[in-house]
């Protein structure tokens, strides 16, 4: 069995080496880095059988962690030889002036993108996930951007809302509580209000994991979304940690989209199962 090695040339070209793999005809694909590599080569994988593998060794690792891979390279290549091939569907994301492009953990409206923007690249390569909270902190005491959430016939406010297809979130926290990579939806999380003090409050309730419950935060099962612009304020758009644009957009559940190497274990933690449209909380307003 023949082994290639290639490394990517900078960001944006991981996809096409995947791409390419695929059209010489490899059989499995293994991807070593973080979160914005993976979704990189997911982009050029989309659709084909070909199944991937996952190497974490970069700064969040969300798919490793929802995984149980580990966080090391060497640990997830010990279990790679009793992972077994798992048919799951992908997130696509479209807005204007931007190619679509494939996710496979979560998109983001808001806040959260406008983090991902904002960030030091200097800092995130010395500091790794602090520089991410380092960022975020530096919104507090600032007006947030607001924008509305469209899905399964409602309309909702939001300052920041995810649309998630794993619990983990930035390698340490839960948002979408009940969401599995097995199921065809995302898990809808809407933050609303325009105080970044509100957001102290509900990042709070994530780590005690009691933000579901918490007046503000809406949580519903839904198959597409779509995020509204804003007259005044740039709306900012992140895929699975990697800055993606800017709203108006849309995303959008693909089904049986990817081949992706998991645990055999992972089968059998899917969340406990909830109704289509989950649950909303009062709203604030």
């Amino acid at each position: 069995m023949a082994v290639e090695a290639t490394p990517t040339e900078g960001p944006g070209t991981a996809a096409e080496i995947a791409r390419r793999s695929i059209e010489r005809g490899a059989d499995l694909i293994l991807a070593a880095g973080g979160d914005g590599t993976i979704n990189e080569v997911v982009n050029g994988m989309a659709h084909s059988a070909v199944p991937l593998g996952i190497l974490p060794a970069g700064t969040a690792n969300v798919l490793a962690n929802e995984l149980a891979l580990g966080n090391t390279m060497e640990r997830a290549a010990k279990a790679l030889d009793q992972c077994v091939t798992e048919r799951v569907a992908l997130g696509l994301l479209s807005n204007e002036g931007s190619s679509p492009r494939h996710f496979l953990l979560m998109a983001g409206a808001g806040l959260d993108a406008e983090i991902v923007n904002d960030i030091n690249a200097k800092l995130k390569a010395a500091l790794g996930k602090v520089a991410y909270w380092i960022s975020g902190f530096g919104k507090v005491g600032t007006k947030l951007a607001e924008f509305t959430v469209e899905a399964e016939g409602q309309v909702f406010p939001a300052s920041f809302a995810l649309a998630s297809r794993v619990r983990n979130y930035g390698g340490d926290l839960e948002i979408a509580p009940t969401i599995s990579l097995l199921d065809d939806q995302f898990e809808l999380v809407l933050f609303e209000g325009a105080s970044s003090f509100t957001f102290l409050k509900y990042m709070l309730g994530v780590v005690a994991r009691r933000h579901q419950s918490m007046r503000g935060v809406t949580i519903l099962r839904t198959r597409k979304a779509v995020f509204s612009g804003s007259v005044d304020r740039d709306i900012h758009l992140q895929v699975d940690g990697e800055y993606a644009g800017l709203a108006p957009a849309s995303v959008e559940i693909v089904p049986n989209a990817l081949t992706l190497l998991v645990p055999p274990l992972f089968r059998s933690r899917r969340p406990a199962s909830v109704d289509d449209t989950a649950w909303t909380t009062s709203p604030t307003r």
